[in-house]
């Protein structure tokens, strides 16, 4: 039986296998009573680590905002069900031991007795386990960051929906990294990066983790370091304690494995983002890095060259909104006259959300019209004494005039505080009157100057190269010039004010600028005491005298020895001026005698048609900035012989010219800026060139600063072909030039038409007027994009069929056309001729 299988055990072993089992069992009962005690015993101790162990959890999680671990709350949680069970068996101990007998070694109830020992001896392997298991290294473990922080935000805050649905789109396109903030203080750049970081928290997203950063004036790299190390997970103890170059790798290790977006709010200068740990973004990393600032230029350091935007101040009905909201209507009901009152204060404020707040706030209770019509006075006055203003506004914009690179910035800024509120300052007049308060006396440094304070956002860009200074700006530089800096020399500003009288006397006492500008004084006091005043007395440095009716100047002015910028612009009744008046100014840096408009600059007695004029213009060694008249060919011969004068005219008007003009022969004024010809004789404009020229042309950079030219009464001349060598044209003015046919000749391109057309003629042109060209035939011969163009006007034009536009280009964009009815019907039938 070969399948079988036969197993052979001893009777020996069998006898003590049964043995020990009987033993065993007994032992629960036998045991019973011993078990029962050492089981509370052991109980104890077990309560005693539990105890030690939440001791040390509950200083984790409160000290250290901590977490206890799995284990910890698995263990506690098993150690409360064995004091559970312990518990039960007590309460069955009597009844159980009662049982027993013969001294407790058996029991008038085996099975009974049998199972409750089975169950004590059992439970006391579990609690002194338990005992065991509870000697934890680490009781609590590191909260894990959410990845999204909410940051609070002011209810009454209004927001700005365009700029923020133009940065939420920018954070789903792959090829923007980096995006930049910029705008001046207080105009809702935290607010807005605000709303970013909260509207990650209820939108879906792929991103791992949402990083907010304040960086602030004084940034220190190693604050940025803990705050992104605490975000991600990094910080504890032992990472505090390392250098700042193994941070900053842990910090690129953990990043580089995320997909990131890291927020820096307040950023004043560059942040090496590479030398904190910071992975930039870029196609194989696609993270988002946005950030918030003041300067425009920090935005070009960043790296946000092609995704940055400009943070507004409210348009007037969200201005008017958000100041309501925090007058609160109870005021504004308060009394029907209020509402109006409140809408000039809110308009004091000129759209910036800090300055609303804060004078919203301050107004809200105030529930007279009295008291609102006093507040109106106070902001227009003086609006640093208005409640809270200088404190919660001026103080913190304060931090970007601080932040400007020098004392001469800074001083350049607080005189644009001299101008009426809203006044449109042109960037030309303002560097005059910077050079002729001796901040500076190169003349290109004004336009460096200008371009730093407008990153900066201390100063606006307006139209047709004018500035504007922000009201609240100019409101806090008044405040800084006023009161924070006033040893310095005080400011009287009373612009716009309808003043008939000047101040009175004592209120000179140490001023040094004094601006009563738009108002209506007649007359001055015989005798002023204001021995600190720069802009009176024989120490004269700046004397403009533009657009006013004077019509000679005296001898007497020959004492302003010192006088460095004289503005003799649009002075359209001026016929005389002395002969070695101008020579007597031997300080002057810059001279103004020219007129843009129609009309003409005296009649023709003044400096004798500009010959005069030009033999003391080369004796002034200084000279930087000129605008000049000149009458006649005389008088320009004798002009365009000095380099010097060439080189440093920025405004040119020509009339009287009798014989064709070689533009050629004013390619030497590399700054100038406008052209203005006017003659009744000038058959031509002449400009030579051959193919081989072109190139030589262009890189001698002929005529790129010219930005206007204006071209009057030249009834001979065919064409102003010359202008695509001008690039930069923003302002193209032909009147009565009746023999016209073309503006750009293709006859005179010749064999250089493609040359010409590389050169991308018009394209930043923004005005092109055309009066009275009774045989204008053609503008250019194919159609042009005009990509900046604002406003077309042909007038009196009746041989001019069809104009150079690109309708594709221009039919989305707001163009104003005054055009000759003929046009105008043309336009109707086809918006745009595009042949």
């Amino acid at each position: 039986m070969g399948n079988i299988c036969s197993v052979s055990i001893s009777f020996d072993e069998i006898f003590s296998r049964c043995v020990q089992c009987f033993l065993t069992k007994a032992s629960y009962i036998s045991q019973l009573q011993d078990n029962l005690l050492l089981l509370q015993s052991e109980l104890q101790k077990l309560i005693d680590v539990r105890d030690d162990v939440m001791g040390r959890v509950n200083t984790d999680e409160r000290s250290l905002q901590m977490k206890r671990t799995g284990q910890v709350e698995g263990w506690l949680s098993r150690v409360q069900a064995a004091e559970n069970q312990v518990a039960e068996l007590q309460k069955l101990k009597d009844e159980e031991t009662q049982k027993l007998c013969l001294g407790g070694y058996c029991s008038n109830n085996c099975k009974s007795s049998y199972n409750f020992g089975k169950r004590v001896h059992k439970m006391l392997h579990v609690v002194t386990c338990l005992q065991t298991e509870g000697d934890f290294k680490n009781v609590a473990e590191k909260i894990p960051e959410a990845p999204v922080d909410e940051i609070p935000i002011h209810p009454t805050i209004v927001g700005l929906p365009s700029t923020f649905d133009k940065v939420w789109t920018c954070l789903g396109d792959k090829q923007a990294g980096i995006i930049g903030l910029y705008g001046m203080g207080g105009v809702g750049k935290t607010t807005l990066l605000t709303q970013i970081n909260n509207k990650f928290l209820d939108t879906p997203n792929d991103f791992d983790v949402v990083i907010w950063v304040v960086v602030s004036k004084d940034q220190k790299l190693e604050m940025i370091q803990e705050t992104i190390g605490k975000k991600i997970g990094l910080w504890d103890d032992s990472w505090k304690t390392k250098r700042f170059e193994e941070k900053a790798s842990d910090i690129f290790k953990v990043l580089s494995q995320k997909r990131f977006v890291l927020l820096l709010d307040d950023i004043w200068k560059r942040v090496d983002l590479i030398k904190v740990g910071v992975p930039l973004p870029s196609t194989k990393i696609s993270s988002k890095i946005v950030f918030t600032t003041r300067s425009n230029e920090v935005c070009g350091h960043m790296g946000a060259h092609e995704h940055q935007f400009k943070v507004d101040c409210l348009a007037p009905e969200e201005a008017w909104k958000l100041f309501q909201m925090n007058v609160g209507r109870e005021i504004l009901d308060n009394d029907p006259r209020i509402p109006q009152v409140a809408e000039l204060v809110a308009k004091e404020c000129d759209g910036l959300p800090l300055a609303l707040i804060t004078s919203g706030r301050a107004m809200a209770c105030k529930k007279t019209v009295e008291e609102w019509n006093h507040a109106i006075q106070v902001l227009k006055e003086s609006a640093f004494k208005f409640s809270g203003m200088g404190e919660e506004v001026y103080a913190p914009l304060k931090f970007s005039y601080d932040s400007l690179a020098s004392d001469t910035l800074r001083s350049c800024l607080l005189y644009c505080s001299l101008f009426s509120e809203d006044y449109k300052i042109e960037k030309r007049d303002l560097i005059d009157f910077w050079i002729g308060e001796g901040f500076f006396d190169e003349y290109e440094a004004g336009y460096s100057i200008i371009g730093d304070l407008l990153r900066a956002c201390l100063l606006e860009e307006g139209d047709d190269d004018h500035l504007k200074m922000h009201d609240v700006i100019r409101d806090m530089a008044l405040w800084i010039a006023c009161e924070i800096e006033k040893e310095k020399g005080k400011f009287l500003v009373q612009t716009s004010v309808g003043l008939t009288e000047a101040p009175e006397t004592e209120k000179l006492e140490g001023v040094k600028r004094m601006s009563l500008m738009e108002n209506q004084i007649e007359n001055l006091p015989e005798t002023l005491s204001c021995p600190h005043l720069s802009t009176l007395l024989v120490s004269l440095q700046h004397l403009d005298l533009s657009d006013t009716k004077i019509k000679e100047l005296p001898e007497e002015l020959k004492a302003l020895a010192n006088l460095r910028c004289l503005n003799l612009g649009r002075m359209h009744y001026l016929h005389r001026v002395p002969r070695r008046l101008i020579l007597s100014f031997a300080k002057l840096r810059i001279f103004r005698l020219f007129s843009w408009e129609l009309g003409t600059v005296g009649d023709g007695v003044l400096f004798g048609g500009g010959e005069y004029l030009v033999e003391e213009l080369l004796c002034l060694k200084y000279l930087k900035a000129l605008s000049i008249c000149l009458k006649g060919s005389c008088a320009l011969g004798k002009f365009l012989k000095s380099q010097k004068l060439q080189s440093c005219t920025q405004f040119l008007r020509l009339e009287g010219l009798k014989e064709s003009l070689s533009v050629l022969s004013l390619a030497g004024m590399k700054h100038l800026y406008i052209l203005a010809i006017y003659s009744y004789g000038l058959e031509e404009l002449k400009i030579d060139y051959c193919p081989g020229e072109i190139q030589q042309i262009r890189e001698s950079h002929c005529f790129h600063s010219l930005g206007k030219v204006s071209i009057h009464y030249c009834i001979k001349l065919r064409d102003a072909t010359w202008l695509v060598f001008a690039p930069n044209l923003k302002d193209i003015r032909i009147n009565e030039c009746g023999d016209m046919e073309e503006v750009i000749s293709v006859e005179k391109s010749g064999q250089v038409k493609e040359e010409i057309e590389s050169l991308n003629p018009f394209a930043k042109l923004e005005y092109l007027i055309l009066l009275g060209l009774r045989r204008l035939k053609s503008i250019y011969w194919k159609p042009l994009p005009f990509p900046h163009l604002k406003e077309m006007k042909v007038f009196r034009c009746p041989s001019l069929e069809k104009l150079p536009l690109d309708f594709n280009n221009v039919k989305e964009r707001k163009i104003v056309f005054d055009l000759d009815p003929h046009l105008s019907e043309e336009l109707k039938r086809d918006p745009i001729p595009t042949t």
